[in-house]
């Protein structure tokens, strides 16, 4: 089966889907952009600007606002962009009307809880007969909207896929590698997410630019022994949707992940947008106490999060451990 990717379905119009949309019209793409609420589609439509996700940022020409589902029938490839856990719901939705063989580019980070799948084979098992895809890396929704540089990573299982995909998507301003290693981007994209709001508890604590050095640096160091206990290959956890989006997402408030921990750093109350690694700590420590894999940051966010410890309980717990070797 011959792919077109003339035409893009982009499913969810938040930021990042909105983003997504206007990046895929740069490169030359017709973009269906779907909005749940059909009056936000309307809004769309006649204002040329999605004022509840980015709102100051005008949608590319090639982009239309829709809030049916039917209009997404004839695209070449779908871009999922729900939140992690709510992907499932949508999948099976979107499975309805997508034609057999068209690629389902997961665009969330995070792990499903309950099942502890990744986000593929949530697609996977929600539309088997929709390829999936995973697409992640160091990218703020806004930067791509505007059409500022960005690099992030396209991973399927099948290496044609991934490198088409990527090449219809990829432009000027928004270049994509592409991977076999779906393993590894995903789990790039969900562990960040953890250990962001660790970074941003630091900040919020004012504990200094070194402890913010040393959380990122450690924090890596467990994000590649949980990624290597389950599959993944250390030039991926290296790269762009590894360390490359840790970077990015422990550098400040623009991380939805870091401004959550950031609040709880100085103990205010934690609103506002959606923060993924709130609902992915849970599910990575359970899998990391079934594998046996150390990971004192990440238990100590879950932990926190849970609230079965305060912040300075938790940071002195982690001053206390016992010296180890770096190795």
């Amino acid at each position: 089966m011959t792919l077109s990717f003339d035409r893009i379905g982009v499913i969810g119009a938040g930021s990042w889907g909105t983003a997504l949309a206007n990046a895929a019209a740069r490169a030359g793409r017709q973009v269906v952009l779907w909005a749940r609420d059909p009056a936000q589609a309307d809004d769309m439509a006649a204002t040329r600007m999605n004022a509840r996700g980015l709102p100051g940022v005008a949608l590319e020409a090639a982009v239309q606002p829709t809030a049916a589902l039917a209009d997404l029938a004839g695209c070449g490839a779908l871009l999922l962009v729900v939140p992690a856990q709510a992907s499932r719901a949508v999948a099976t939705q979107v499975a309805a009307v997508a034609a057999a063989g068209t690629p389902l580019v997961a665009c969330a980070k995070g792990i499903e809880r309950g099942t502890t799948f990744f986000m593929t084979q949530v697609l996977a098992s929600a539309a088997p007969h929709l390829p999936p895809a995973i697409l992640s890396g160091p990218s703020f929704a806004s930067d791509v909207a505007q059409g500022l540089p960005t690099a992030v990573t396209l991973a399927a299982t099948d290496p044609d896929l991934a490198q088409g995909l990527a090449a219809a998507l990829g432009s000027a301003t928004f270049r994509l590698y592409h991977s076999a290693d779906v393993r590894g981007v995903e789990i790039g994209g969900a562990a960040k997410n953890v250990l962001a709001i660790a970074a941003g508890i630091v900040a919020g604590r004012r504990l200094g630019a070194s402890a913010g050095a040393a959380l990122t640096a450690r924090g890596f160091a467990e994000l590649v022994r949980f990624g290597t206990a389950f599959g993944a290959r250390p030039e991926t956890l290296t790269g762009l949707s590894g360390l490359g989006d840790l970077i990015l997402t422990a550098s400040g408030p623009q991380s939805r992940n870091f401004a959550l921990g950031l609040a709880l750093g100085r103990g205010e109350a934690a609103e506002g947008k959606l923060a993924e690694g709130a609902y992915t700590a849970s599910v990575i420590m359970d899998m990391a106490h079934s594998r046996g894999i150390d990971m004192p940051i990440c238990n100590a966010v879950d932990s926190v999060l849970a609230g079965h410890h305060s912040v300075s309980e938790a940071i002195d717990a982690l001053m206390a451990r016992p010296q180890k070797s770096e190795s």
